[in-house]
C-alpha cells in the first residue's frame, strides 16, 4: 500500500481491507490484467493532470472525485478538509453520487472523532469500515438524528487522507456490501489524494502560498489598526455605542493582538488569552458554539470578505459570556489572505432574552417552524418534530413536501400569499391521523416566514360537540315550535292527532301512535296510527281511568309520564297487557298523560316497533308536550261540541229536504265557512204557493258565526211566512228591509226572491243586492237575469222593482250567493264566468229526458267542488240553489168566464164535473166535493164582490180550483151564531179542501182551493 510520500507501508490492522481478487491465478492472465490496470490508471492520473490550472477548488475536488470514485466500483464518495482557520473540526467540502438525506449528517464532524476520515485525516493511514455508521457529535449537531431510515445495510466505508503538513483532510469511497478495494485501487486512490493535495496547496487552502509567505516576510504589510491611548481618548464603541475591542489574527502565525487588555471590555475572560493565539482563543469558545464560529471565520476567509457571528467564551470562573465578533479578510496585492481584523463586544444582555425566547420556542407547547426564503425548513421545535418528523430528516427540505402536510389543502398558495402580503394568516387543517386537528398560523419575518402550529383537537371536538348540542337544541326548540303551532292551529280532534303524529313519530323514530279521550270513566279512542284497525277496535272502551293496573291508568293517576323500554317491562309492571302487545306488535311504549286543570281528559300512547330506551333530552320533550296536547284535545273537544250544536242549530235553520214539486226539480248545497264554526249567514228555500206556483229564495247575512245564523233564521222565517200571504217578490223585500233594518246598524243582508208560474212559464223576481241568477237554456247557452242594482236589505230604500222573464220549458235555474264565485284569488265576475262555463258544460252531458232530483244533487256537488278551494279556509259562507223548470202542459189547465147571476153557481157545477170526467177524475166523492167548492167560491163572489168573475182550474201536484173576481176585498173566516144566516160558507169550504187562501192580482183577486189528487191520477 502506497502512503502519502510514495512508499508502501504494510498495515495489519485488521479494520484494513486486502485484496479481493483470488490469489492463485494463472501467470499469463494475471499479468495481462496488470498491464491493463495499470494502463487505466495511468490514464485518469493524466485525465486529472490535464485539468485547467484556473478551474475553482470545488471543481478540481469534484473531478478527482469522480473518477476515484469509478475506478474502484464505489457507490460514491466525500471530501472532507480542515477549516481555513481554526483546527478540530472536518467540513464536507465536494460530494459524487450520493443522496442529500446520506450527506447531511457529514457537513460537519470533529478532526479527532472514530468516523474513517477523522481517523484517515489524524492518523495520516487509510482506515477502513465494514458498516457505515454516523459520525462523531460536534458541539450543537447530532449526525445520528440526521441518519436517514433507510440506509441500505452492510455498505462499507474507506477512508485515505490527503496530505497537507499538520492539517489533513480526507477522501471517502463507499462501497456495496461485499466489495473491498485491492491493493492497487487503494494504491491509485492515494495517488488521488496526494493529486488533490498538490492542487490544493497551490491554491492556498491547506496551507500559506510562497507569495503569501514573502508577501508577509518582505513586503509591506496590511493597515494596522492604532492603539488606544486610554489617557486621551475615549474608549471606541460600535455603531450601537457599546464599548468594544479590536483584535487582529495574524492568519501566518495564528498570533491575536488587540487594541486593549481583552478584561475591560469582556469581563472574566483571561486576561493572558491573546497571547496564547487562536488555539487559545478556540478553546475559550462554548462547544456548542464552536462550529459556527470556525464555519463562520472560514467561509469569511475563504471569500476575503467581512463576516459577523455570536457566540458565548467561558470566563475564568467557568461561566459564560456572549459576545458578538465582527471581522474582514485582508488580502495581499495577488488576493491571497494574510490578516484577520475584528471588534468584539459583550451582548450578553441582550442575547440572554433572546436564549430565553429560543429555550421558551424549543420547548412550547405548540409547534414552531422557521422557513428562509426558499420556504425551506431552517428551524423546528421539539413540538412540531412530533408532527413533522426529526429536525435531521426534514431540516432543509421544502415545507410542502413534509408528508404530514401532504393532506393541507393549499397550503403552499396560503404560504406564499401571505408572504406577499406582508400579514399573519391563520386557518383549521386536519391532522395526518385524520382524527386531530391543527391551527397553523403564518406570520411574515424579515427572513422569510414563521409557522406556529396549535392542536386545536380538543377545542374542534368541543367545538362539535357544541354545534351538535346547539343543533340538536335548535332542532328541538323547531320541533316544539312546529308541534306547538300544529296544535294552536287544530280544530279537531282528528286535527290533534295529525299534528302529534306528524310532528313526534317521525323525529323520534316512532311507528305507532293512540290517541285515548275520556267519556265518562272509559278510555275510548280518539285516532290511531300504525296500528291495524282490529287492535283499536279492541282497545276502544277496554280501559278505564281509575284501573292503575293498566300503563295508562297508572299513567293518569300518578300524572307522570310512562317510558317503558321493552315488552318483558311492560309485562313485569302490567301483566294483563299481554293479549294487546301481541296484538299491537310493538316493542317499547311512551305513556303521556292529558290532563287540564286537574281533570283527565286522555292519553297519548307512542311506541316503537323496536325495545327503545329513550335518552333525557326525549324523555323531556315527551314530557313537555303533554300538556300541550292536552290543551289542544281540551279546545278540540270545545270545539267539537261547538260544532255539534252549529250543526244541529244550521240543519234546523235550513230546509231538511227540498219539496219534491212536479213544476220544479231542485237541488242545493251550502258551505259554510271556517271562521264562523261551521254555521253561517247563506240560505235557501224552495216554497210551493197557489196556482201551482213555486217560490225560489236565496240570502246572505252579512258575517259568520252563531248571530248571523240566527238572523239568517229569522229572514228565513219571515219569508216564508210572508210567501203564505201571496205577496209579490218586491213587496216581499220590502217587508224583509223593515225587518234587518231594526236588528241595527250592522245588520245587512242581500237576498233573491222570485216566483215561477209553470202556466204561464214566467219568472217573477227581485233582488235586494244579490247576484244575477244563471239561466242555462235547453239550447246550450248560459245566460244571467238582468238585475236592477238595488242595495242590501238594511240599507236599501223601497219600493224594489220586480222583474219578470219568460222561461223555456225545462230551462236550469242557478241561484247562488257571492261565496260561490268570489275568493281572495277571484273577483265576482271572473266566478260569474267560470259558473256559466261549467253549467253550460253540464246541461250538455245531461240528458234531454226529464231530470232527476239525484242528477241535479250530483251536478251541485260537481259545481260547488270546481268553484269552491280544495285546500285551505273558506273565506265565506257558500250557497247553490238549482231548480229545472217544468211548464203546466195547457191539457191540464181549464178556465172559463162566469156570469155575474146566480145561475153562475150552477153552471160552474156543471164545468167542473165535465172537466174532471176529461181528467179521468170519476171518483164520486171528488166530483161532489169539488162542485160544492166552486159552488161556494162563486156565491161568496156574486154576494160580497163584483166585476167579471173567472173559474180556473189546473191538474198539477193536486186539484186547483180558482174564482178570480175584480174585487180588491180578501174573505175571512168568522165565528158565525146558529141563529145568523150566513157566514159558515168559508168554515165549509175549509173544512172540504186541504188549503185554501185569496191570492192579489193586478186586475183583482183570486179566491183557490187545494185538494189531493186520487193516487192514481198522481
Amino acid at each position: 500500500m502506497a502512503n502519502s510520500r510514495g512508499g508502501y507501508a504494510h498495515n495489519t490492522d485488521p479494520s484494513i481491507p486486502r485484496s479481493s481478487h483470488p490469489p492463485h491465478q494463472p501467470q499469463g492472465s494475471g499479468t495481462v490484467q496488470t498491464v491493463r490496470l495499470s494502463e487505466r490508471l495511468l490514464m485518469r492520473m493524466r485525465l486529472l493532470d490535464a485539468v485547467d490550472k484556473d478551474r475553482r477548488d470545488v471543481e478540481v475536488l469534484l473531478t478527482a472525485l469522480q473518477q476515484a470514485v469509478a475506478e474502484v466500483h464505489g457507490l460514491g464518495g466525500m471530501v472532507h478538509l480542515p477549516g481555513g482557520g481554526m483546527s478540530g473540526i472536518l467540513y464536507l467540502v465536494a460530494d459524487s453520487g450520493l443522496p442529500e438525506s446520506m450527506i447531511r449528517p457529514w457537513l460537519i464532524i470533529p478532526a479527532r472523532g472514530t468516523a474513517p476520515p477523522s481517523r484517515a485525516a489524524r492518523e495520516d493511514t487509510l482506515t477502513w469500515q465494514t458498516h457505515l455508521a454516523p459520525p462523531d457529535p460536534v458541539p450543537g449537531r447530532d449526525p445520528a438524528a440526521l441518519w436517514p431510515s433507510r440506509v441500505p445495510a452492510g455498505i462499507a466505508h474507506l477512508a485515505v487522507p490527503i496530505p497537507g503538513g499538520r492539517r489533513r483532510g480526507a477522501l471517502s469511497v463507499l462501497f456495496a456490501p461485499g466489495d473491498e478495494p485491492d491493493a492497487a485501487e487503494c494504491a491509485f486512490l492515494n495517488e488521488v489524494a496526494a493529486w488533490m493535495s498538490g492542487r490544493l496547496r497551490s491554491s492556498g487552502i491547506l496551507n500559506p502560498s510562497p507569495t503569501l509567505l514573502r508577501a508577509l516576510e518582505n513586503g509591506p504589510g496590511p493597515q494596522e489598526t492604532p492603539p488606544w491611548d486610554a489617557e486621551r481618548e475615549a474608549p471606541p464603541r460600535d455603531a450601537e455605542g457599546a464599548l468594544s475591542l479590536t483584535y487582529t489574527w495574524d492568519l501566518r502565525t495564528g498570533e491575536l493582538t488587540s487594541d486593549r487588555p481583552v478584561e475591560d471590555v469582556l469581563a472574566g475572560i483571561d486576561p493572558q488569552v491573546m497571547a496564547g493565539g487562536i488555539e487559545a482563543w478556540a478553546e475559550l469558545i462554548h462547544p456548542d458554539d464552536l462550529p459556527g464560529a470556525v464555519s463562520g471565520f472560514d467561509m469569511g476567509i475563504q471569500l476575503r470578505g467581512g463576516f459577523q457571528d455570536e457566540y458565548r467564551v467561558r470566563r475564568q470562573d467557568g461561566t459564560y459570556l456572549w459576545i458578538e465578533a465582527r471581522a474582514r479578510t485582508l488580502t495581499d496585492e495577488e488576493g491571497a489572505p494574510v490578516k484577520v481584523i475584528g471588534t468584539l463586544r459583550d451582548s450578553s444582555e441582550t442575547h440572554t432574552a433572546a436564549e430565553s425566547v429560543g429555550r421558551a420556542l424549543r420547548h412550547m407547547s405548540d409547534g414552531f417552524v422557521s422557513l428562509d426564503t426558499d420556504w425551506r425548513i431552517g428551524f423546528l421545535n421539539q413540538a412540531a418534530e412530533r408532527l413533522f418528523g426529526a429536525a435531521g430528516d426534514v431540516a432543509g427540505a421544502l415545507l410542502w413536501d413534509i408528508p404530514a402536510l401532504h393532506a393541507v389543502p393549499g397550503l403552499e398558495q396560503q404560504c406564499r400569499a401571505t408572504a406577499a402580503e406582508g400579514q399573519p394568516a391563520g386557518f383549521d387543517v386536519p391532522g395526518p391521523d385524520g382524527t386531530s386537528w391543527y391551527h397553523l398560523r403564518l406570520v411574515p419575518v424579515p427572513q422569510g416566514l414563521t409557522l406556529y402550529i396549535t392542536d386545536t383537537t380538543e377545542r374542534h371536538l368541543r367545538e362539535i360537540e357544541r354545534a351538535a348540542a346547539e343543533r340538536a337544541a335548535a332542532e328541538r326548540a323547531a320541533l316544539v315550535q312546529g308541534i306547538t303551532r300544529e296544535l294552536a292551529e287544530a280544530v279537531t280532534a282528528q286535527d290533534v292527532m295529525a299534528a302529534v303524529a306528524d310532528g313526534v313519530m317521525t323525529p323520534l323514530g316512532a311507528t305507532g301512535l293512540v290517541m285515548l279521550g275520556v267519556v265518562g270513566d272509559r278510555l275510548n279512542v280518539v285516532g290511531s296510527r300504525g296500528y291495524a284497525e282490529r287492535f283499536t277496535r279492541r282497545l276502544d272502551g277496554q280501559w278505564t281511568v281509575s284501573d292503575t293496573t293498566t300503563p295508562v291508568g297508572d299513567a293518569l293517576s300518578t300524572r307522570t309520564t310512562l317510558f317503558i323500554s321493552s315488552p318483558e317491562e311492560m309485562l313485569k309492571r302490567y301483566p294483563k297487557t299481554e293479549g294487546l302487545i301481541r296484538e299491537g306488535e310493538k316493542q317499547a311504549w311512551a305513556i303521556l298523560p292529558l290532563a287540564v286543570s286537574g281533570r283527565e281528559i286522555g292519553a297519548a300512547v307512542i311506541s316503537f316497533g323496536r325495545p327503545r330506551v329513550l335518552d333525557d333530552d326525549e324523555r323531556t320533550l315527551l314530557t313537555a308536550l303533554s300538556g300541550l296536547i292536552a290543551q289542544a284535545l281540551e279546545r278540540a273537544g270545545l270545539y267539537d261540541e261547538a260544532t255539534t250544536r252549529a250543526r244541529t242549530l244550521q240543519r234546523s235553520l235550513l230546509p231538511r229536504a227540498l219539496p219534491e214539486l212536479p213544476e220544479v226539480t231542485t237541488a242545493a248545497r251550502y258551505q259554510p265557512a271556517e271562521q264562523g264554526a261551521g254555521v253561517g249567514g247563506d240560505w235557501y228555500d224552495v216554497i210551493p204557493l197557489s196556482a201551482a206556483r213555486v217560490a225560489l229564495v236565496i240570502g246572505d247575512v252579512m258575517g259568520h258565526g252563531m248571530a248571523e245564523a240566527a238572523t239568517m233564521g229569522g229572514l228565513r222565517t219571515a219569508v216564508r211566512t210572508l210567501s203564505e200571504l201571496e205577496l209579490p217578490p218586491d213587496e216581499i223585500l220590502g217587508h224583509l228591509n223593515d225587518i234587518v233594518g231594526d236588528l241595527g246598524n250592522d245588520a245587512f243582508a242581500t237576498c233573491l226572491y222570485g216566483i215561477y208560474d209553470p202556466v204561464t212559464r214566467c219568472l217573477s223576481y227581485a233582488s235586494a243586492g244579490h247576484p244575477p241568477p244563471a239561466v242555462a237554456h235547453p239550447d246550450g247557452p248560459v245566460t244571467f237575469l238582468p238585475m236592477t242594482p238595488d242595495p242590501p236589505l238594511g240599507v236599501a230604500a223601497p219600493p224594489f222593482e220586480t222583474l219578470e222573464t219568460l222561461l223555456p220549458a225545462d230551462s236550469l235555474l242557478a241561484l247562488y250567493s257571492d261565496g260561490l264565485v268570489e275568493s281572495k284569488d277571484r273577483d265576482l265576475t271572473t266566478g260569474m264566468s267560470r259558473l256559466a262555463e261549467l253549467l253550460f258544460q253540464s246541461v250538455n252531458a245531461m240528458s234531454t229526458s226529464r231530470v232527476e232530483a239525484s242528477d241535479l244533487d250530483a251536478l251541485c256537488a260537481t259545481l260547488t267542488s270546481a268553484l269552491l278551494p280544495a285546500q285551505g279556509a273558506l273565506a265565506d259562507d257558500a250557497a247553490l240553489l238549482l231548480a229545472r223548470t217544468h211548464p203546466l202542459d195547457a191539457e191540464n189547465v181549464a178556465e172559463w168566464p162566469l156570469p155575474q147571476d146566480p145561475m153562475a153557481a150552477g153552471h160552474a157545477r156543471e164545468l167542473v164535473r165535465a172537466q174532471l170526467a176529461d181528467w179521468d177524475l170519476a171518483d164520486e166523492d171528488l166530483i161532489m166535493t169539488t162542485e160544492l167548492l166552486v159552488s161556494e167560491l162563486v156565491g161568496n163572489v156574486i154576494r160580497h164582490a163584483c166585476g167579471p168573475m173567472r173559474l180556473r182550474m189546473l191538474r198539477s201536484r193536486a186539484l186547483i180550483c180558482e174564482v178570480s173576481d175584480a174585487s180588491l176585498t180578501t174573505p175571512h173566516i168568522r165565528h158565525s151564531s146558529a141563529t145568523d144566516e150566513g157566514g159558515r160558507g168559508l168554515q165549509l169550504i175549509s173544512a172540504l179542501c186541504r188549503r185554501w187562501g185569496t191570492r192579489h192580482t193586478r186586475t183583482g183577486k183570486s179566491i183557490w182551493t187545494e185538494q189531493p189528487l186520487p193516487t192514481a191520477s198522481v
